[in-house]
């Protein structure tokens, strides 16, 4: 950790803007170039209610070493925008529409930025990076999985979690909010046990949406967790995961609360070139935001992994 970072405040440099996608659905993008001859460009997706602000501390570490770094609301999340008229639920018709926007918006991040280039998603974003590599709707040269949604967690097993999510969802409209605020319903556990033993690193997202309402996310919609689970599902039965050559990392917290952990090991197992780190107890769902033993390891497994598998292209 730099004592000298400021967590709360968008570092000197780093501009937000807007992406517009085919539809004319305008999302909210971080750009964080550096100044000079780039080590690479490294593409970051957060997850379900993420924003980038989130994420600063880690995108200075990896700033400092060389690479631009870029990031994309989700829409309906984040400043983004939202897909319902309640503003602070996380509702999507269809993760193809995820996928359509990181397919057009990776390739003009690619073709405007230099190599090598590496996708870095977590959890949600886990799930749709690993998706488009598998699906070829997203081409670099590396990517990392940071606690991947590659399975929800669910009562007695996915296949009966989604049943269940499909049913409730028929009973009212499917826009409307899963559950109240906590990130896992019907538990004892605090939101931020399930994220962070980190209580200042947890406090720095309530800072930023207190400074912008509009930026709260709170729980999913119904349609949003059907489609979580079909998505998971069609990943999961997709042939050609066995296939998707990209050098891949995957940091995957074993005592994770919110997704599946058991279901993201299985289903890296099947991958030809992909490296497994695991954490235990020391770490909940956002190791790139836990203690600082937890995220400096983190951070030197996947500097390691760059310099491995995503090395410095040559001036010539």
């Amino acid at each position: 950790m730099d004592p000298m970072f400021d967590r709360r405040a968008v570092p000197s440099g780093a501009v937000f803007t807007r992406w517009t996608a085919a539809d004319g659905w305008a999302l909210r993008r971080f750009d964080w170039p550096v100044a000079g001859a780039a080590r690479g460009s490294i593409l970051f997706q957060g997850g379900r209610g993420d924003i980038p602000e989130k994420y600063l501390e880690s995108f200075a570490h990896w700033h400092a070493a060389g690479w631009n770094v870029s990031s994309l609301d989700w829409r309906g999340q984040g400043g983004s925008g939202r897909l319902t008229p309640r503003p602070h639920c996380g509702h999507i018709d269809s993760f193809e529409d995820y996928l359509r926007d990181i397919d057009a918006f990776g390739r003009e991040w690619r073709a405007a930025s230099p190599g090598p280039h590496v996708a870095i998603g977590h959890s949600m974003g886990g799930h749709l990076i690993l998706r488009a590599l598998v699906e070829a709707r997203l081409a670099c040269d590396a990517a990392i999985l940071v606690v991947p949604m590659l399975g929800l967690k669910a009562p007695i097993s996915a296949a009966f979690g989604e049943r269940l999510a499909r049913i409730l969802a028929a009973f009212g409209k499917p826009d409307r909010p899963a559950w109240k605020g906590n990130e896992k319903p019907h538990t004892t556990e605090t939101r931020q046990s399930l994220l962070t033993h980190h209580t200042a690193r947890y406090e720095d997202e309530l800072f930023w949406q207190a400074s912008d309402p509009a930026l709260m996310t709170g729980p999913p919609s119904w349609r949003w967790l059907t489609q979580a689970f079909a998505s998971t599902r069609q990943l999961r039965t997709d042939p050609r995961l066995a296939k998707m050559r990209t050098p891949l990392l995957a940091l995957i917290a074993d005592a994770d609360g919110l997704v599946d952990p058991a279901a993201a090991l299985a289903m890296l197992a099947r991958l030809p070139d992909a490296r497994l780190v695991r954490f235990g107890n020391e770490s909940a769902h956002e190791i790139l935001r836990e203690v600082d033993a937890v995220r400096d390891r983190a951070l030197a497994e996947i500097d390691a992994f760059l310099a491995e598998r995503a090395p410095a292209w040559s001036a010539g």
